[in-house]
């Protein structure tokens, strides 16, 4: 339900549901003209928390472009991710597939070889072929090139976005705390000089080359682990050499996402369009532009969150600028939980004060309590979405099934097998009911999460769990635990010694959907 809406005079409620309802419809044939059809961009931000941004409680930092986004549109108190992290989430998020099926698909190394062969039916293909014309800009994660070989980081990097459906990309091909520190424009690196070759590898090139093992106070931010290559003064996970020209400074990555995301939708305004817009925010090492720097009182992640909402008012104005607001169902969502030290040492646990990432949930990004994959998301699109909440359940996962049944788009026989169409919950309609079940799963390291209604089993193969409190260590878990989200949402109570039928009725059948073919 929608709780600010049913303040409302019966009759002004019914008329504005009504709207939406007519005007949603309007939107979901073929019959309309191709110029008629909906605009579809999706943000989503990197480990951004429930409670981070002020809509969802955060009290840390303002997030008047976040704000305005929920205010103007539906905020969804019971979202999903499909993982606890960001490779897993946006394999699923393209393919509507679960990540557990698919083995490698945990976070991507340096080196990794597409994750998703070229030609697999995705959310962008299917789209494309429905007369979209498709984009990705900022963080991919999904690994790029052929296997086993994995990218030629000097020649054409293919498989990889284009592969998939997508017709332009602007790419940060693992993330910032990995080499090589460049930036993929379609098949190529960004800016690089055939004459300065990139070398990419997991071993240092010799006993000389300046890493953060070797040469420890020459990093800015101290790490325990990222200990390979220094760039911009940080060590990063892994190796690499040349490629000068092509080095990004990691201050400007926002300012980047920003101007191509408004370049993009100024080129295709007249086009049905698709945009994926990854910004790397609050990825560490969070190190923002300079007129972020101090924005927020909780040091570098407070003021990475404030410069993810420059960013996202930054691609909204952009549409308010095109006259396109009215015709863009816009979708915000957060890749997986939050997490505090992830292993750079910039104090985000000593100063983010009362300010709770979590807001009420347990857990954060690796894991599979709430916290890890519990995540904001929001929906706008003026005349369509009504403004409000709600509480309908549903999953990034679900995007691909939803947005392609929304524009009457074919989806190829076996495709996003996981994905199941909550277009009406997603647009606000009274008769929605969301999902009924839902699996969450960590990096693939054997955790999952399986909630039906509103239970929620949790199994742990390996009886230990890491940011289980929001501390980077790991936590010993029994194998099975059994919560009553309606009663208990902080999953501090296992209740599976009071509820074990309950309990091993949804572990066959959270077996049963892992085993699924």
């Amino acid at each position: 339900m929608l709780p600010n809406i049913m303040t409302l005079p019966r009759l002004l409620l019914s008329a504005t549901i009504l709207l939406a309802i007519c005007v949603g419809s309007a939107f979901a044939g073929t019959s309309t003209s191709q110029p008629d059809r909906p605009n579809i961009v999706i943000i989503m931000a990197d480990d951004l928390g429930y409670g981070d941004v002020g809509c969802y409680g955060g009290t840390g930092v303002a997030t008047p472009e976040i704000d305005r986004l929920a205010a103007e549109g539906l905020r969804f108190t019971q979202a999903y991710c499909s993982a606890g992290t960001c490779t897993p989430t946006r394999f699923s998020l393209l393919t509507g597939v679960y990540a557990f099926r698919v083995p490698g698909s945990g976070i991507a190394p340096p080196n990794s070889p597409a994750l998703i062969p070229a030609g697999t039916p995705t959310i962008a293909s299917v789209l494309k072929n429905a007369g979209y014309h498709t984009g990705v800009i900022g963080k991919w994660h999904l690994g790029i090139g052929p296997k086993p070989s994995g990218p030629d980081w000097n020649g054409k990097l293919a498989p990889g976005p284009l592969e998939i459906g997508f017709d332009d990309a602007l790419i940060l091909p693992t993330t910032n705390d990995r080499v090589p520190p460049v930036l993929v424009r379609n098949h190529h690196v960004e800016n690089l000089d055939p004459n300065d070759p990139l070398w990419v590898g997991d071993q240092s090139p010799s006993l000389a080359h300046r890493d953060a093992k070797t040469f420890p106070n020459a990093s800015r931010i101290q790490s325990r682990t990222h200990l390979g290559t220094i760039h911009n003064g940080v060590g990063r996970i892994g190796y690499f050499t040349g490629g000068k020209a092509a080095l990004f400074r990691d201050e400007d990555l926002a300012d980047r996402w920003a101007s191509e995301a408004k370049q993009w939708l100024t080129d295709h305004a007249d086009v049905p369009f698709f945009l994926l817009c990854t910004p790397h925010s609050l990825h560490a090492p969070r190190i923002v532009h300079e007129r972020f720097q101090g924005k927020s009182r909780m040091g570098p992640r407070g003021d990475a969150i404030a410069e993810l909402d420059w960013t996202v008012g930054q691609i909204t104005a952009a549409l308010d600028q095109l006259d396109l607001t009215d015709r863009t169902l816009v979708v915000f969502c957060s890749d997986n939980g939050p997490v505090l030290i992830d292993d750079y040492q910039d104090r985000a646990d000593e100063l983010r004060g009362d300010h709770d990432p979590n807001g009420p949930y347990r857990g954060g990004k690796y894991n599979v309590f709430e916290g890890a994959t519990r995540t904001p998301l929001i929906v706008r699109m003026p005349g369509v979405v009504p403004t409000g909440t709600s509480e309908k359940v549903v999953c990034t996962i679900d995007f691909a099934a939803s947005l392609a049944s929304w524009v009457n788009a074919e989806v190829p026989d076996a495709a996003l097998h996981d994905s199941r169409n909550v277009m009406k919950a997603l647009l606000g309609h009274i008769d929605a009911v969301g999902r009924s079940a839902l699996v969450q799963q960590d990096n693939g390291w054997g955790s999952y999460g399986y909630r039906k209604g509103n239970w929620k089993l949790v199994r742990c193969d390996g009886r230990a769990m890491l940011n289980a409190d929001l501390q980077m260590k790991r936590t010993r878990q029994p194998k099975f635990a059994l919560y009553n989200l309606l009663d208990d949402p902080g999953e501090t109570k296992n209740t599976i010694a009071d509820h074990q039928e309950r309990a091993e009725m949804m572990k066959k059948e959270l077996q049963s959907i892992i085993d699924e073919k």
